[in-house]
């Protein structure tokens, strides 16, 4: 399994394995094992930021999953082995092998024009809603930086306002 592949796999389904927005952490975490916490800031509140390598989560104080981030900037792309089977890939996939991977695999997209200004684009995958964000350095091809569905909003149990 290559990069490409992962990300034509969010694209089609909108998660990896047990990773979804929505999805309950207590199954990512029997699947993959304990995340790094990031912690943003001094305080330790929730939501929180965790990460298998560059794969990022923000998981509510209900234990939902409500963000999930894949970052495809650095040169080595880290992803925990039991979700993709090998732990590293090369970083910095371009426009084209991204749209070139989504169209053999016949995953319809078009771009997203939100997220689409100054150095950078954007592409969301149809069947998924999954969002690409490339940046575009000057005089180059549009390198990804990100990749991820929409954030999941929902009630929180747990909270005083919606995550």
């Amino acid at each position: 399994m290559e990069l490409l592949d992962v990300l034509t796999e969010l694209a089609r389904s909108g998660q990896l394995g047990p990773i979804a927005n929505g999805s309950a952490w207590d199954s990512v975490t029997e699947a993959l094992g304990e995340p790094f916490d990031v912690v943003v800031g001094k305080r330790r509140s929730w939501p929180r930021l965790l990460a298998y390598g560059d794969l990022e989560l923000s998981v509510c104080r209900c234990q939902k999953i409500t963000l999930t981030c894949l970052q495809t900037w650095r040169d080595v792309v880290e992803l925990p082995t039991g979700l993709v089977g090998k732990q590293v890939f090369p970083g910095h996939p371009t426009y084209a092998e991204v749209a070139e991977a989504l169209d053999r695999a016949g995953c319809a997209w078009q771009p997203y024009i939100p997220l689409t200004f100054d150095n950078q684009c954007a592409i969301q995958a149809s069947p998924s809603g999954v969002v690409f964000v490339f940046e575009i350095p000057d005089g180059e091809d549009p390198i990804l930086n990100v990749a991820g569905p929409q954030p999941h909003r929902h009630y929180c149990p747990d909270g005083p306002r919606d995550c």
